[in-house]
């Protein structure tokens, strides 16, 4: 741990490093540093559009990125490391906010309240402590997504790894993705196609709050 953090170890950035140096193959395009979100809003600790993770779970997904581009496949992050101010403003947001302009994009089906209860936003993150992954799949021979059944962020039950209301091609693109993350140590989650975390994440207890910043990494 850097000394100058010694008082507080969840502003110390010094395990973790800029997605692209490890994988520089991937396509970042960072939701919650643009307007186009759950929330229609630049979400709070989103400072630069880059992906930042640990070192151990960095080094894991270059082996995933390398197996796939074998197979004419690249990654697409949409969100990596997320500030425990960010989870602030999800849940300000879920508990005290009556906008609701981007329901009919992200969560058509749901009351915004019922967005906790069904597991799509959490009071902690483990993309606070700078493990977990939100990512799909380019053909590197169209440059286009692979078909997944429903976007990222849809908060639905056709959104759930298992869904079985889609087509064989769907599923199959999901599994693809997930039997990769399996194999290089990444768990998925149950309600989200998108969403990995690393098996032997290196703090399993440490909710982190620097900024998603390229230059604060640098300091």
């Amino acid at each position: 741990m850097r000394t100058e953090y010694r008082n507080d170890p969840t502003m110390d950035p010094s395990g973790f490093v800029l997605l692209t140096d490890y994988v520089p193959q991937i396509v970042q395009e960072i939701r919650y540093y643009s307007t186009y979100n759950f929330i229609g809003e630049r979400i709070d600790g989103y400072e630069e559009p880059c992906a930042l993770l640990t070192i151990e779970a960095a080094r894991a997904l270059k082996a995933v990125s390398s197996e796939l581009i074998v197979q004419g496949y690249r990654l697409k992050v949409f969100d990596a490391y997320r500030p425990a101010c960010a989870v602030r403003h999800f849940v300000l947001w879920g508990i005290e906010d009556q906008d609701i302009r981007m329901k009919p994009y992200f969560y058509p089906e749901l009351e915004k309240q019922a967005l906790f209860s069904e597991g799509y936003i959490a009071k902690q993150s483990s993309h606070s402590r700078g493990s977990a992954i939100d990512l799909t799949l380019l053909d590197m021979k169209t440059g286009r997504e692979l078909d997944m059944g429903s976007p990222f962020d849809l908060f639905s039950r056709v959104s759930h790894p298992d869904y079985r209301g889609i087509t064989d091609e769907q599923y199959e693109n999901r599994m693809m993705l997930q039997r990769v993350m399996l194999r290089n140590g990444f768990r998925p989650l149950d309600c989200e196609w998108w969403h990995f975390c690393l098996e032997n994440e290196p703090y399993p207890d440490t909710y982190f709050a620097f900024p998603v910043s390229a230059e604060y990494l640098r300091r």
